[in-house]
């Protein structure tokens, strides 16, 4: 049986989980409500302040699922209640971001600035080199992370670009010049 999915998830106070028609769950909380279908074969116990993921069979991917499942609703609760944040920071002479409004403006050695808007439900804050992407949906947040930090990845030779915070990049010599040659 999976030991994730086994796990009950603790409902605080103010958060209220319904289960609908064909497995869709809805978490609504202090911070908005979050919505999400889940697989067939998958259910639901309410005892209390906690929740308890079910499955029907061991058959086939079922205990995937399963861990799976009480993984994503266990997120939505988290995000209703306190929210996610990923941090990225920007290296490199030249290299910086600042907001326009609520749009992220990045200059990252383009012949341009990039200007990204916020999906709904996303907002960023910058604080010197380092932005913080803030949100309800744990997936939303890191995929717009993941695509900031698409822009300009950290490179081996000097380190210079958008990386997460705490990321280690690994550093490579640079070229070695020809030594003895006049």
């Amino acid at each position: 049986m999976s030991r994730i999915g086994r796990q009950p998830i603790t409902v605080p106070t103010g958060v209220d989980v319904t289960v609908g028609a064909a497995n869709s769950v809805a978490v609504k909380g202090p911070r908005g409500q979050l919505q999400r279908t889940l697989p067939a074969g998958i259910g639901f116990e309410r005892d209390g302040a906690t929740l308890l993921v079910t499955r029907a069979s061991d058959d086939g991917n079922q205990p995937a699922l399963h861990g799976l499942s009480r993984s994503l609703v266990n997120n939505m609760v988290v995000g209703v209640t306190t929210g996610f944040t990923r941090t990225l920071e920007v290296q490199g002479v030249g290299y910086r971001a600042q907001m326009q409004g609520t749009n992220l403006q990045l200059a990252l050695g383009f012949s341009h600035p990039v200007v990204i808007a916020p999906p709904e439900g996303i907002t960023f804050v910058v604080e010197g080199p380092r932005i913080n992407v803030t949100g309800n949906d744990k997936e939303q947040v890191g995929q717009v992370a993941a695509n900031i930090r698409k822009l300009r990845p950290p490179e081996p030779y000097k380190g210079k670009g958008i990386r997460y915070l705490g990321e280690r990049v690994r550093r490579k010599a640079g070229k070695s010049g020809k030594v003895g040659k006049k």
